[in-house]
């Protein structure tokens, strides 16, 4: 865990924390990580549009199918951020995170039956 002072970018959390990605899982993320690439080569995200380069519409057929599976797991993380162990500064022992963490995960795989 990295202690810090206001609010940082997903991105550069992911950086910061030095996350290890195996090379055989693909990652799929939002445009917020442009350049996630040079850390992650078997990464999928979605092409921007610019002024100049208006995306084609393979581009949009594209973004849409990376978005259609990643809404999936963002409402998985709206679900956990109902606990708030996600949502908010964690306050506890860094030790037991990862029990907290699993309990949790464990009590929304439990409601997914």
């Amino acid at each position: 865990m990295h202690n810090s002072i206001g609010k940082q970018h997903d991105f550069k959390l992911f950086k910061n924390s030095r996350v290890f990605i195996h090379p055989t899982i693909k990652a799929q993320t939002d445009t917020g990580y442009q350049g996630i690439k040079k850390q992650h080569a078997n990464s999928e995200l979605p092409k921007k549009r610019s002024k100049k380069n208006p995306l084609t519409k393979e581009d949009k057929i594209q973004n849409r199918k990376i978005s259609s599976h990643r809404v999936l797991i963002e409402n998985i993380i709206r679900e956990l951020k109902i606990f708030k162990i996600l949502a908010e500064k964690y306050r506890n022992r860094r030790r037991r995170f990862n029990l907290r963490m699993n309990i949790i995960a464990g009590i929304y795989n439990l409601s997914l039956k």
